[in-house]
């Protein structure tokens, strides 16, 4: 058998080869030909090397790619990989290499900004995944429990914890058969990402001999890690929130002969150093002092600390790959779990059912065991007790009981983390399921869409208790009282609390008990987002309203301050006029407009902003999907733009629409309805 490529009408790749390899270089080839710049830009990120083409911006990620060696890391994953593992891996890449010109023509972003495509290397994909997931598990936030504890005093340590509210996650959830329409399980959910153009998720179908697959593939890598279903199994994950990247404060000194060295618990020992050179576009090159101690690489490097990274792929030399091909010859729970047991980077739980009736809900990864310490904030590398002893083991797993559901709330992985998403995403979606037994894939468009926002009680019951308002006050409050909780983009009154939740946030942010955190020590660009302090006043308001340095007496007459101030000027439009999409893009279109959003980022449809920031959302349901286990042909998915990842092209942003009204696509498995390219790889 050829290779055979054909599409539905949404423009979404549905492959067919002889085997396994021929199958994995139809699949790079094929996202070369979609998605040429995005996959070169990954590259580059990958390798450090972006700021050569996108100009000094680029320079700050640029240098944290070559401090933490992100590329040496995924080359000794590669080395590390099993035999065939490997080749399925190369044979990815050939393709890659084969459409990256063709790709690179239909793509205008090459010759706007000079870039030539490049070559790949074998261990490219595992870079991709590496640079793509490295701040994942948010290994800033102990920077900024390490400023609060040394600004605020170390009982107010974890006083900005994302339990309440946070701004990570996403949402899944697994209906068995029993609470079906069809008797057959429904596992469905949305991973919560930053929206990038073109998508983070690539729709695809992946065919041959040995089985035949459809699911969200991650451009740049082979298969597909983390939704996919094969027809007898289907799988899905979200962020568990697990804590397993450390940071160590340094002490390095310089010998007579040149030599750094770094003192550890055991005294001085020599660190691995060299130098490398950054070009830039229309700027002079830049110099770059990579240093790796015992502990990791070394991310930042003075003025006030140096400190070094360590995480699991650096010290294991394992990302996980070796599921990857596992997973697409799943034919059972069984076989999916078993693939999962060599899950390394990043830390999921994971979802799965099959047609037999099995059901699979656990942790997947590499959780080192060490000082509880290690899990909260920097620690001294000289100091003894902080080693890592192992990796946590057994995973923990639990039973699938008619519902489970998976929002990065605490509860199946709270051994594994420090942090987690607050319970109400998790609380209104098993709520929602709960309301009957007869569940099919359409129905759970209502549940991906669902804009409530439970977090909205702690400031309305203090709205509620305000006396002695003036009269546009005491209007704005009753109006306030009365909403429905919904954020649906065409609320004004989600407008309007949504202003009064922004003035509050500014207000407490500038009370003298937490100013003293406005000022960030002086770490890299790249860490500001983390430690910046009205974001995390923000993501925290639900704390800081009921507890924390902040008198109650102060806490109250912010309230009140934020309800005058914008009863004095309230919204005259929608959430959805300031609400609106807000995707990256390494080179952005100054002429693109995009629309209003329902959600809020504690809404099942989670579309974050930055409340006293900014409305506008950078994060939100990176991908939707149902997977049906009773005929896969009924399950549905969608994703924020389009298939391809070329500007202009037909299939760029058809999707939008429907992912903007929550809609879904069929998943199409008859090739009979499908057309066939004739220009194959």
């Amino acid at each position: 058998m050829s290779i055979e490529v054909y599409r539905d009408t949404w423009g979404i790749p549905h492959l067919r080869a002889a085997d396994a390899h021929e199958l994995s270089r139809a699949q790079g080839h094929t996202t070369a030909l979609d998605r040429a710049w995005q996959l070169e830009v990954e590259r580059h990120r990958a390798q450090g090397t972006t700021a050569a083409f996108l100009g000094a911006e680029a320079v700050e990620w640029d240098v944290f790619a070559r401090r933490a060696r992100l590329a040496d890391t995924a080359r000794r994953c590669f080395d590390a990989l099993d035999e065939p593992t490997r080749a399925w891996v190369c044979a990815y890449v050939d393709g890659v290499n084969a459409g990256l010109a063709a790709g690179a023509r239909r793509s205008p972003e090459f010759a706007a900004t000079g870039l030539a495509p490049g070559h790949w290397e074998p261990w490219t994909p595992l870079a991709v995944w590496l640079s793509t997931h490295i701040l994942f598990a948010g290994f800033p936030t102990k920077l900024w429990r390490d400023h609060v504890a040394r600004r605020l005093g170390e009982e107010y340590a974890e006083l900005f914890a994302t339990d309440a509210p946070g701004t990570t996650g996403s949402n899944g959830w697994l209906v068995t058969g029993d609470r079906t329409a069809t008797g057959a399980a429904l596992i469905a959910g949305d991973p919560h990402r930053f929206i990038e153009a073109p998508g983070v998720y690539q729709q695809i179908r992946l065919a041959c001999p040995e089985f035949d697959v459809v699911g969200l593939a991650v451009p740049g890598v082979p298969g597909l890690a983390h939704f996919g279903h094969t027809g007898t199994v289907a799988w899905a994950i979200t962020n568990a929130m697990a804590d397993y990247q450390d940071l160590y404060r340094e002490r390095l000194r310089r010998t007579a002969d040149g030599t750094v060295e770094a003192q550890g618990p055991d005294g001085w020992a020599p660190a691995r150093v060299h130098t490398e050179t950054i070009e830039v576009k229309d700027a002079g090159p830049v110099e770059v002092e990579v240093i790796e101690t015992e502990r990791g690489p070394v991310v930042i490097d003075g003025p006030d600390d140096v400190i070094s990274l360590r995480h699991p792929p650096r010290v294991t030399h394992e990302l996980g790959f070796s599921a990857l091909p596992a997973l697409l010859a799943a034919r059972t729970v069984d076989d999916v779990d078993r693939a999962f047991d060599v899950w390394v980077e990043p830390v999921n739980v994971v979802q799965a059912a099959d047609t037999l009736g099995g059901t699979l809900h656990r942790t997947a990864g590499h959780v080192p065991l060490r000082h509880h310490d290690n899990r909260l904030r920097v620690v001294p590398a000289w100091e003894p007790g902080h080693e890592w002893r192992g990796a946590h083991a057994p995973m923990p797993r639990r039973p699938v009981d008619g519902v489970a559901v998976m929002a990065n709330a605490r509860g199946l992985a709270s051994p594994l983390g420090v942090e987690f998403a607050p319970p109400h995403r998790a609380d209104r979606i098993a709520h929602l399921l709960g309301e009957r037994k007869n569940w099919t894939a359409p129905d759970m468009a209502a549940v991906h869409t669902d804009t409530h926002l439970a977090s909205a009680r702690p400031l309305l019951s203090l709205v509620a208790g305000l006396a002695d308002l003036g009269l546009e006050a005491r209007e704005l409050r009753d109006r306030l009282l009365c909403w429905n909780r919904r954020m649906a983009a065409d609320s004004t009154d989600a407008a309007v609390f949504a202003a009064v939740r922004g003035a509050v946030v500014r207000r407490l942010a500038a009370h003298p008990a937490l100013a003293v955190l406005a000022e960030p020590p002086a770490y890299p660009a790249l860490f500001q987002p983390w430690l910046a302090l009205v974001p995390r006043v923000a993501y925290a308001l639900e704390t800081l309203l009921t507890g924390g340095p902040v008198p109650e007496a102060d806490r109250l007459a912010a309230v009140r301050a934020a309800v005058e101030e914008v009863a004095a000027a309230p919204p005259r439009e929608p959430w959805g006029a300031t609400h609106r999409l807000a995707p990256w893009a390494a080179l952005p279109d100054p002429a693109d407009t995009w629309p209003g959003l329902d959600g809020d980022h504690d809404c099942v449809l989670s579309t974050s902003s930055v409340p006293g920031v900014t409305d506008l959302s950078a994060r939100g349901p990176a991908a939707r999907y149902v997977w049906d286990l009773a005929r896969r042909e009924d399950s549905l998915w969608v994703v924020p733009l389009g298939a391809s990842g070329v500007p202009g092209d037909p299939h760029g942003r058809d999707q939008l629409p429907l992912w903007l009204r929550g809609g879904l696509a069929p998943v199409v498995t008859d090739w009979n309805q499908l057309t066939e390219e004739h220009d194959t790889p």
